[in-house]
């Protein structure tokens, strides 16, 4: 090249990344066939990291602060083109910004359910959704794994590779876990504490820091959910003496708010205490000591059973099929 080549080729003599974009992670500087100016200053910001490349390997990473360009402050120049020339010639290197504060608020989700063997119910399938923030930490693996030879990137390009590495160490960790749906979703403290430790190496092959690492939400399917719900509803429900309580413990609010009183309304006190005693003696553990029985109650009033069996007609609990043969069967008891 020329002397007159030379001067009038176009140099740069500041090289910085001004632009404050949301979501972008990683800027390649344009040089558009420009060269660096021996000397040239170099103004890495705060929670930005800049990267100078040498035949496609990054050869230099600097952190924030303001840098003039030489062999002393860059020592990949000694292996460039053209640097031991007499004229100490401008070099050609491409130049990456990285931005490394935190990335915040970013979704997280299950799209299709997971399935894990559950330490109460055996094989199930859960859904989970929550947050995380990452910030970038190894320039050098990131920009191999998940950037290349982009002008930029943004979290929003990467967002499902890191999503797929996520899920596939949750998928991994709860696979080997065997820690009841009931324990997590009771505890999703330790439980988030728990994934974030089983996520951060995988996204750390990536260059990538997780920061924070939330489950916001553990659900199962809607047909299991039910399932579940029946399972709980036996294990509350307990004895059938007890059933009956709750049913009466239930019955009064109902009764004084029922237009015909507690007498009318009434009637569903007794007869879910009838119902529930009549099952809890058919039922009943014939292994029992009989001085475990329990004693036996009082013959009711017909009439008064009948006026309960009205309410419980009111209430939907009985259809009318069901309490006019009872109501039948109570008449025939008057004589």
């Amino acid at each position: 090249m020329g002397i007159l080549d030379f001067i009038s080729k176009q140099f740069i003599d500041v090289i910085q990344w001004t632009a404050d974009e949301p979501g972008v992670l990683a800027f390649r500087f344009p040089m558009s066939g420009m060269e660096i100016q021996n000397g040239g200053q170099l103004v890495v910001r705060e929670t930005q990291k800049a990267a100078f490349f040498n035949e496609g390997r990054i050869a230099d990473i600097f952190g924030p602060g303001t840098y003039t360009l030489n062999t002393q402050t860059l020592p990949v120049l000694t292996y460039l083109r053209n640097w031991d020339k007499f004229f100490q010639s401008p070099f050609k290197s491409d130049v990456y910004f990285f931005d490394t504060k935190d990335q915040v608020d970013r979704k997280w989700g299950t799209t299709q359910p997971l399935t894990i063997r559950d330490k109460e119910y055996g094989p199930i399938r859960i859904r989970a959704f929550g947050n995380y923030s990452y910030a970038i930490g190894d320039i050098e693996a990131f920009w191999s794994r998940l950037v290349g030879t982009a002008e930029r990137s943004t979290s929003e390009m990467i967002e499902g590779q890191l999503r797929g590495i996520i899920l596939t160490a949750i998928a991994t960790t709860l696979g080997q876990s065997r820690v009841g749906f009931i324990d997590m979703a009771a505890n999703q403290e330790a439980f988030s504490k728990q994934l974030a430790e089983a996520i951060g190496p995988a996204l750390q092959a990536y260059g990538i820091e997780v920061k924070s690492f939330y489950v916001q939400s553990l659900s199962l399917p809607e047909e299991l959910q039910r399932v579940l719900d029946k399972v709980s509803s036996m294990n509350m429900l307990g004895d059938l003496n007890r059933y009956a309580q709750f049913q009466t413990a239930e019955s009064i609010p109902i009764a004084a708010e029922n237009p015909g009183g507690l007498a009318g309304a009434g009637a569903g006190l007794g007869a879910g205490m009838a119902i529930g005693q009549a099952m809890a003696q058919g039922l009943g553990n014939p292994a029992a000591p009989a001085s475990q029985a329990a004693p036996a109650q009082p013959a009711e009033d017909p009439i008064q059973l009948l006026e309960k069996l009205g309410g419980l007609l009111a209430k939907g609990i009985l259809t009318q099929q069901e309490f006019d043969a009872k109501k039948a069967e109570l008449l025939s008891r008057i004589k």
